[in-house]
């Protein structure tokens, strides 16, 4: 998650702009092989449109970014790695070729040390590490595992963790105001909440929101969702998030009494006989 806002961020700022005409580029002094690059940008982004998402679909546009990098005679410039930049990207974000897109950009930190393309690989690479330990992590929660638990305060500066609830059947339930899918979710949590709440059923929100008095007033406005939130307005890359490897809401996480995981993905009517199961009450 974290890798391709990223990729999506650098290439919004630093690829994708408007096309500038070869006459414009010569009236403001603007590089060729610049403007060169940005009309080949557009070309691709149109036959990724029309369906052309393979290496094969991009072979010549692929041969293209290779001669715009030997015109530049081996200048390593930011304009060159920029090129081979993009290239990368192309396996990461079209391709789905993660070893191939970490490969290229590896090699364009070593051919263009001290340039601000080398700094943004760097991040990339970073970036990458991040999603995977991430991703790791997240597959090591199954049910049956015991929960890594948490330490973190909530929406009213309360301390909060699944461990304060120890003896009780907890709902980790990771969401946002702006997710449909959450919204929609949200009465069949509110009912089980009301319905099991007494007999030591607890919920805690992780909220993906990044306004936090936005949050609190959506909060308020809901008869019945009582339990705490946690929000440290970072959005969808929050902490715990970023921890627990959480790529799409909405995401539940019902833990049981011992403090394992005795269920994913809980939804609608499932989630109900899933904590009625847990609290013995079928």
């Amino acid at each position: 998650m974290k890798l391709t806002r990223f990729l999506m961020v650098l290439i919004g700022t630093a690829i994708f702009v408007p096309a500038v005409p070869a006459q414009e580029a010569t009236a403001t002094n603007a590089s060729p092989i610049r403007a060169e690059l940005e009309t080949l940008v557009q070309t691709v982004q149109a036959e990724i449109a029309n369906g052309k998402d393979t290496e094969v679909d991009l072979a010549d546009d692929l041969k293209h970014f290779d001669a715009l990098i030997a015109k530049e005679n081996g200048a390593k410039t930011d304009e060159a790695g920029q090129i081979a930049l993009f290239k990368a990207l192309l396996y990461f974000q079209v391709f789905n070729n993660v070893e191939k897109g970490t490969a290229l950009v590896k090699q364009i930190k070593a051919d263009y040390p001290g340039t601000k393309v080398s700094a943004q690989a760097d991040h990339v690479l970073q970036s990458l590490a991040d999603e995977q330990a991430a991703k790791k992590f997240q597959e090591s929660l199954d049910v049956g595992a015991a929960f890594p638990d948490f330490a973190e305060k909530d929406l009213n500066g309360q301390p909060l963790s699944v461990s304060q609830f120890k003896g009780k059947v907890v709902l980790l339930d990771f969401w946002a105001t702006w997710c449909g899918p959450c919204r929609a979710e949200l009465p069949s949590v509110i009912e089980t909440y009301k319905k099991y709440h007494p007999q030591g059923f607890e919920i805690i929100g992780i909220s993906l929101d990044s306004d936090r008095e936005q949050l609190a007033a959506f909060v308020k406005q809901q008869e019945g969702m009582t339990w705490p939130q946690y929000i440290d307005g970072e959005g969808d890359t929050n902490k715990l998030t970023t921890k627990y490897g959480v790529e799409a809401i909405p995401l539940t996480l019902l833990i049981g009494p011992d403090g394992k995981i005795i269920g994913k993905d809980l939804h609608g009517d499932s989630l109900g006989q899933s904590v009625a199961g847990a609290l013995g009450k079928n």
